[in-house]
């Protein structure tokens, strides 16, 4: 049965200089067996209520300004699966997370940055699930726990986001091994909670992590670890390590 994941999606570049994170994903996806269909919570698509991307030819969205045109001419041709999309709306709102099909969801980058590094031939269908991320931290457990399911059928599920993301503190020029001692000491804490399966300590990282706020301005793009660690079972280290100083690039699957 396929894990659940975890990925560090890092800046759009990352689809055109994958550094580290690039061969750890290839890697990481050889060594899977192949998904018959993936579905992704990223941070970049936050909605109110729960949504499920239903399109059958979701479109490549290129969510950002300021990089190089050859960045903005990437295209993640994947399909949708509305069928699936319908089975995991039902599925949530069995769970009581009410939810609804979106028929005009594009992909975002932290769906189509990692999938071009880890399924290059764009042939595996992709669902996307939004992230009501002012529900916080135990929401995302559940729908993780929702759709957990799901992983029998040979779907892989994957929480797109960061853990850590503060980018008006990053170093532009800081080399992969120049690691800030707070984002670090953030890292290492939320690592060492997670192998220790402490639910009480992750939701209340906010208060308990050291340097959560700072790590964490805001909390969307930790919000999809939970939905992968309610989506899996045992926590393990895939990839590790930062870029630009303080960007974790942590890859973790749950088994």
């Amino acid at each position: 049965m396929l894990p659940s994941l975890f990925i560090s999606h890092g800046s759009p570049m990352l689809a055109l200089e994958p550094g580290a994170s690039g061969p750890a994903l290839a890697a990481l996806a050889a060594r899977l067996p192949t998904p018959t269909a993936i579905v992704v919570v990223s941070a970049h698509w936050e909605s109110p209520e729960l949504r499920v991307g239903s399109a059958e030819r979701p479109a490549t969205w290129h969510d950002f300004g300021g990089f190089p045109a050859e960045l903005f001419a990437v295209q993640y041709p994947a399909p949708g699966q509305p069928t699936l999309a319908q089975e995991i709306a039902d599925r949530l709102n069995a769970a009581g997370l009410s939810a609804r099909l979106d028929a005009n969801r594009p992909f975002d980058h932290g769906v189509w940055v990692p999938l071009s590094l880890m399924y290059p031939a764009a042939d595996i269908p992709v669902v996307q699930v939004s992230l009501p991320s002012q529900q916080g931290p135990a929401l995302q457990q559940q729908v993780g726990a929702a759709l957990a399911g799901l992983r029998e059928q040979n779907v892989l599920l994957i929480g797109s986001g960061s853990i850590t993301h503060n980018l008006r503190e990053l170093d532009w020029h800081a080399g992969p091994e120049s690691i800030t001692p707070w984002a670090l000491a953030f890292r290492d804490w939320f690592v060492a909670t997670l192998a220790k399966d402490d639910s009480a300590a992750l939701l209340d990282y906010r208060r308990q992590a050291p340097h959560a706020a700072r790590n964490h301005p805001s909390d969307e793009h930790l919000l999809p670890l939970y939905f992968a660690r309610g989506a899996g079972g045992q926590f393990a280290i895939e990839h590790q390590g930062f870029t630009l100083g303080a960007l974790g690039m942590d890859i973790y699957s749950f088994a």
